[in-house]
This record gives C-alpha cells, structure tokens and sequence, in this order.
C-alpha cells in the first residue's frame, strides 16, 4: 500500500493532465491534447462518465469519470459486468482531457495506446461520496452510473497489488434492480455514439481530431453526406430535353444549354462526346465524387468550345450562378485576386459547373476553413516528349517502393492524358512550405534512382524529353485533377483511381477510361481512392 500511496501523491503534484500530455506525441496521435481543462456544459451540473472499447496491444475497456474537470481514468481489460458477482480488474491509469469523452477512432501503430477506440458506452454519474477526488485518493468510490448499457450502483476499490507503477483496482456492480446475471461487455460490440464496431472504425474512422483545437471544435466529421446515385427516370428526363430546357435533378433545377453540341471529339471507332452525354456521366459520378470536392474551393478549367478549342482556368464564381450554388468567400485574397469560389457542397453544383463548360474540376488540397493546411501531399509524374509509357511506369513503381518503406498509405490514378498521380492524405498541421519541402525529399530521392529518366528543369524545353516529378503543386490555390474528373482529349477520358498492384497490368494506359467506361470500372472495382478520405497520417521525417 505505501507504494500506492507513493504514485498518487506523486500524481498530486503534478499539475492536471501533465502526465497525459507527457505520454503522447501529438505531432503524431489524433487524440485531444487537453490544452484547456474543461467544464462540461450541462446546467443541470451531472458529471459524465464514457466507456471506450480500445484495441491497442491488448484488447480492454477504458473507464472514465469526469472528475474535477479530467476524466479520471481506469482500464478494465474484460469491461464492467452487471453481474455482482463477478468483479473486474480495472487499473488506474492517468487522468484524460474531457476533450476524450467523444473520442472514437484510429491511435497510429507505434504511438502509446495504438488501436482502434469506440465509445461503447456514456452517460452520465453521482455518488455517495461527497468529495469523490478525495475518495479516490482514499481508494473507495461509490458510482450511480446512468449510462445506455452500464446501469446502476458500482464499487471501485484499490487493492494492495500493483502492476508496475499503475494502481490495481477492482470494479464492480452492487445488488440492486439493474442487476443481470452473466452479463458480458463483449455481447455488446457496438459504439453507442456512431453505431460502429471497433473493425468498422479501423478500416474508416469517421473523425478526425484536431488536438490544437476547442473541444467543441476538436472533431471533423470526414463523411460527406451524399445522396443515392440517379434513378433512371431523371437520367431519361435529361434525354427528353430538347437543345436546353430545365432539368431537376438532386432537388435542383439546373437550367441546361446546347446539350446536343460536341465537346469531345471521337476516338476511333466510336461516336463524339456531347454536352448531354457529359451532364449524364457527371450526374452519375457526382455522388462518388462529391468527398473529394466538398469543402474545398474549385478551380475550373473551362473549355465552353469543346476539348479542341483553347481551354481556360476560371475560378471566380459568376454572378450569374444560381443563388443556391455553394460559394466561399477567401478573406485573404488581394485586391485584384479571385474574390468568390465554387465549391461543391452539393452534387447538383458539379451539374451546373459541367454546363458551365468546366471539363476538368481541381479541388484545392486545403479546406476552405484552414485554407493554409493541406490535407494531402500530391506528386505528379509528369512524362516528357521521350518519356515512355513504361518508364512512366518504372517511376511509379519507385514512388510505390518509397511510400512502403515510409509506411504511409498512398493512393495512385491515372491522369487521363499521358501521366500518374499520387495523393498522400494527412492529418492537417503543416504548412504548405513544409509539404512542399517534404515532397521535394521524397521526389529527389525518387529521382536519384533513376537519373536518365528525370529531369528538375522548370521549363518543358529545358528537359530534354525527360519526365518531370512535379513536387511544387503542393502549395496554397495549386492543384491536380479530381479523381473521376473528365479530361479534354477525344472520346472524354477520365482519371481513374487505380491500385498500386495495376501498375504491372500490361492492359493498363492513362487514358484508358472515358466517360463511356469510367462507370462500369467503378461498379466493377469500387471507388479505390476513398481510403484517402482518411486524413489522418503524420509525415515521417526524409532525410
């Protein structure tokens, strides 16, 4: 028992949460970093209490009570019972931010606590003891839990064992009439905040945390809240339209124009593209798309002629776009500067930016609320007159090589014209000086291995044929092509997501799909680019 004592009175001096914050690189984890003790906002003045399922070396059930603004905080490895006769291991681990009361989602491998967190359980607590800090210091607590599963009256007492320097409990329930015997946490796998288990979080958390913010502002939901893919009476109720009318589609009434007029020319041995084929496909990809438009400023590249006439980059919104268009307004740009951008907030807005004669679509890798903190490092292998399709190639197998030895999920397309692309999603934090610089390491480094092929040459004719491994589209309104994006070449292809195993495909091109195939390759593979939607890794250091 001294021992015990020795480590809480130890814990005593040290200010809230130092030992927490002490245990943790939140360069790396998305857990809240507790930079403010909180208050929780309830006027009734409950305190609450969560239950978080965690799978990390082992798996076990965290037990958290809001105690003097902290979750004070054991690890029960089995979970609490409702059966009195079984008691729980539960052992005392250091104090959690109120921030954490919500926390459900991905710790990286490596980091202390790695795994995969739900809230199993919450609600809200009282007790018997009128100075439960003291009660715990004492080594008895009496609970009251009122939570979804866990209910009724419980004990936590510390025992005289130790496991290294953290406290042993046991945690129990008391006979009353929540009583259940032979009741077992693992029956109950589900998050009783989202619905999900621990193996549906793992494989696509929904939040992203932001350690260096409020607690009401600390989690991003990443889902986009999509609609059902068109039904095909509004696919023939574009058909039936003349050369332009109205078309409602996803509870928009988008006004089309020259719906018969060719945008792209033909391939061999197929018909021309339309504007109305084009609205088609859009209005079909919209849904798929819309995650990795949504919440970023576009960039349009309008070819209002078709793809054989000269395109143009336009990014001011219109004002003659329909007030229901989804908009931003960038605070810092200068006089001069574009003022007012789209952004596809909705699926309709995609639809009226195809009519508005905008054949590719750039996101921006920043959001609009922290336009200066991308969300993804992007690398474009960019070939040269001289480059082949098999050297391009041969560069992205040495970009799939760096980014395993990295160990960071990557997610490659092809372009839709001649090259590949790369999207490295991660947690927002750096500047885009400091993705720049690091997608400049990783490039040079790339580049070392096959000098022959590379060139670092700004300009096109300095190159000597060579490819190009373009780092500097990692800065602040520059941008590559969405996925599923059309591009204008004959017969409208399409960037694709691909997987880093097709790279030996001998079938595989970069323009292989168009709008015409595009669709069938996502029935048939799924969208292989939305785990970058996971934004949630931390750069390794390159040297």
């Amino acid at each position: 028992m001294a021992r015990g004592r020795h480590t809480s009175e130890k814990s005593e001096r040290e200010a809230p949460l130092e030992r927490y914050r002490r245990m943790r690189d939140f360069s790396r984890t998305p857990e809240p970093s507790g930079s403010e003790l909180l208050e929780a906002a309830r006027q009734d003045g409950e305190r609450v209490f969560v239950v978080q399922r965690h799978r990390a070396t082992a798996r076990h059930y965290d037990f958290r009570l809001e105690v003097d603004g902290v979750l004070a905080s054991w690890a029960v490895p089995k979970g609490p019972t409702l059966d009195p006769d079984i008691k729980r291991l539960a052992i005392h681990v250091e104090d959690h931010p109120m921030e954490y009361l919500h926390f459900e989602g991905v710790i990286p491998s490596g980091e202390y606590g790695g795994g995969d967190v739900i809230v199993w359980d919450t609600g809200t607590w009282d007790s018997h003891d009128e100075d439960v800090a003291a009660a715990i210091r004492a080594g008895t607590v009496h609970l009251r839990l009122h939570g979804e599963k866990v209910r009724g009256e419980f004990m936590l007492v510390r025992t005289a064992r130790q496991q290294g320097e953290k406290e042993q409990w046991l945690l129990f329930h008391k006979h009353d009439e929540h009583v259940v015997p032979g009741w077992d946490a693992e029956d109950y796998p589900r998050s009783v905040l989202s619905g999900r288990t621990n193996e549906e979080v793992k494989a696509d958390p929904d939040l992203l945390w932001h350690s260096d913010r409020p607690a009401a502002q600390a989690a991003e939901l990443l889902r986009v809240a999509v609609p059902e893919p068109l039904a095909e009476e509004e696919l023939a109720a574009l058909d039936a339209l003349g050369e332009e009318g109205t078309w409602e589609v996803f509870g928009r009434k988008v006004k089309l124009t020259n719906l018969d007029k060719v945008l792209f020319p033909a391939r061999e041995g197929e018909d021309v593209v339309t504007k109305r084929d084009l609205l088609r496909y859009v209005a079909q990809v919209a849904p798929v798309s819309l995650p990795y438009l949504a919440g970023r400023a576009l960039n349009l590249h309008r070819y209002p002629n078709g793809a054989d006439s000269k395109g143009f980059w336009h990014k001011e919104l219109p004002d003659h776009a329909p007030e229901w268009v989804p908009r931003w307004d960038n605070p810092e740009a200068d006089p001069g500067e574009t003022q007012t951008y789209l952004v596809v907030d909705e699926p309709a807005a995609l639809v009226w930016a195809a009519n508005f004669g905008a054949l590719e679509w750039h996101p921006w890798t920043s959001r609009t609320d922290a336009p200066d903190r991308p969300t993804y490092v992007m690398f474009d292998i960019d070939p040269g007159e001289a480059t082949t399709w098999e050297q391009t190639l041969e560069l992205a197998r040495l970009h799939r090589t760096a980014f395993e030895a990295l160990e960071l999920r990557s997610y490659p397309k092809v372009t839709g014209r001649r090259g590949i692309q790369v999207w490295v999603p991660i947690r927002r934090g750096p500047t885009f000086d400091d993705t720049r610089a690091w997608a400049e390491k990783v490039s040079r480094s790339i580049g070392a291995v096959a000098p022959d092929l590379v060139s670092w040459k700004w300009e096109v004719k300095a190159r000597g044929g060579r490819a190009r491994l373009d780092y500097t589209q990692n800065a602040v309104n520059k941008t590559l092509v969405a996925p599923w994006s059309t591009r204008p070449s004959a017969g409208a292809p399409v960037s694709v997501p691909i997987t880093w195993d097709e790279l030996d495909d001998p079938e595989l091109r970069p323009d292989r799909w168009t709008i015409r195939t595009a669709l069938d390759r996502l029935q048939d593979r799924g969208d292989l680019f939305r785990g970058a939607l996971r934004q949630d890794q931390v750069l390794p250091r390159v040297r």
